[in-house]
C-alpha cells in the first residue's frame, strides 16, 4: 500500500494575525461534542445555553458554529484577525490546513497552499506525517458532528 505523501511531513507554521481560514465568508465549522463542552466552559456557559446562542444545525442536524450576520465570517474571529477563543477553538480549526478536503489530491492542496501564508513561510516547521494523520481524524469525526445533546 502507498503511503500518502504527506507522510514525511509538511511544513507549516500559523501567522500570526493572518486569520485567514477564519476570515472566510460562508465557511462551516463542525463542531464534536467535546469542542461543545470546551467553549461552553471557555463562555462560563452551560452546554445547552452555549449551543442555543453560538450555533445553529445544518439541513441534517448536526451542530455547527454561528457566522456573523453581517460578514458571514466565523463569530470568535476579532478586527485584528485574532481568534477571541483560541486555547478553547474547535477540533476543526486545529487541524487546517490539514483538513481531508485539502489533502485529497494534488489540486486541492495546492489551492490550500497557495491560500494559507503559513504553508509558504520561510520559518515554517515541519509537521510529520503522525502529527498530520491525527489532525486528519479531528477533521473526519468533527465533520461527523452530533446531532444531540
Amino acid at each position: 500500500m502507498q503511503m500518502p505523501w504527506w507522510t514525511e511531513g509538511v511544513p507549516f507554521q500559523c501567522k500570526v494575525d493572518c486569520g485567514k481560514c477564519c476570515d472566510e465568508p460562508g465557511g462551516v465549522v463542525y463542531l464534536q461534542r467535546n469542542d461543545a463542552e470546551r467553549l461552553a466552559a471557555h463562555h462560563e456557559m452551560e452546554v445547552d445555553a452555549w449551543l442555543e446562542r453560538d450555533c445553529r444545525r445544518t439541513i441534517d442536524g448536526r451542530f455547527i458554529l454561528n457566522s456573523d450576520p453581517i460578514s458571514d465570517i466565523c463569530i470568535y474571529l476579532d478586527d485584528k484577525k485574532q481568534c477571541t477563543v483560541y486555547h478553547s477553538r474547535p477540533s476543526q480549526c486545529s487541524a487546517f490546513p490539514f483538513w481531508s478536503e485539502n489533502l485529497r489530491s494534488n489540486r486541492s492542496w495546492k489551492k490550500t497552499v497557495d491560500f494559507c501564508p503559513g504553508l509558504q513561510d520561510e520559518d515554517a516547521i515541519i509537521v510529520n506525517g503522525n502529527e498530520i494523520r491525527i489532525k486528519v481524524v479531528e477533521d473526519q469525526l468533527a465533520m461527523k458532528g452530533f446531532r444531540q445533546w
